[in-house]
């Protein structure tokens, strides 16, 4: 057998550890929390090697599927989406700067709807707590010109996990969460590239909360659409310019 055989033989014996632990998930064997059979137990279970079975437990830990305990045998995570959706994270660090308006387009997509569930089931507490969050941003524009833009920008960036959060689906608002971690430095230099971008930033902002206390999905919707390609339209028309010269 070639080296390039004893390859393919290898990844496909490790494909079939990952379908099969997978198989066991989906079926209700295995859960999260669960402890996997003792190695050779489950090796003969799924019909391979210890040694292939070894590289798809590390996938699927790589994957944030699995975690080993050392002297405690492997378990199941808790399979928390934002575990799970952590390789996009990796994507979207991969991303060169000139593109990040192409993420920040992805992001308009998703929050658009997440903001549209939102609308419908935030609490008042909640609304409360959004409302708070806008109230730092107008404590920072009180410095102006000497503004705070790192903390302008965390705070926006609370805001928009808030709303994700409250769409009720714990995958949107992960992949959400992930992308607007991503896109710190290409608002950043939007705020510091053009100072006038934080108070349009905020009158945006109060725009979204006010259709979210009026219950009113479409023009929520509406409103965020707007706000995100603003920023999308700015990067896209800034790709050539170095966010890390900040």
């Amino acid at each position: 057998m070639t080296d390039e055989e004893a390859a393919i033989g290898s990844r496909s014996q490790t494909d079939v550890v990952i379908e099969g632990i997978k198989g066991m998930l989906t079926r209700g064997d295995l859960r999260p929390g669960s402890r996997l059979p003792v190695e050779k137990d489950l090796a003969a279970q799924l019909g391979v090697s210890r040694g292939s079975l070894r590289e798809g437990v590390r996938a699927l830990a790589t994957l944030g599927v699995l975690e080993t305990r050392q002297g405690d045998g492997t378990y199941v995570t808790s399979l928390d989406p934002r575990r799970l959706l952590s390789p996009l994270g990796f994507l979207a660090d991969l991303q060169q700067p000139a593109h990040a308006a192409d993420l920040l387009a992805v992001r308009r997509v998703l929050e658009t709807e997440s903001v549209s569930l939102a609308a419908t089931r935030l609490s008042d507490d909640e609304l409360a707590e959004l409302d708070d969050v806008l109230g730092v941003v107008d404590e920072i524009l009180e410095n102006e010109p000497d503004m705070d833009l790192e903390a302008f920008i965390h705070a926006d960036t609370e805001f928009h996990r808030m709303i994700a959060r409250a769409s009720g689906n714990p995958p949107l608002a992960a992949i959400i969460d992930t992308l607007v971690g991503r896109t710190f430095r290409a608002r950043l230099w939007r705020a510091i590239s053009h100072r006038g971008s934080v108070r349009e930033t905020q009158a945006e902002h109060r725009a979204i909360l006010d259709e979210l206390v009026r219950r009113d999905p479409e023009r929520a919707r509406i409103r965020m659409s707007v706000h995100l390609l603003g920023v999308e339209e700015f990067s896209a028309a800034h790709a050539d310019e170095d966010p890390e010269a900040i």
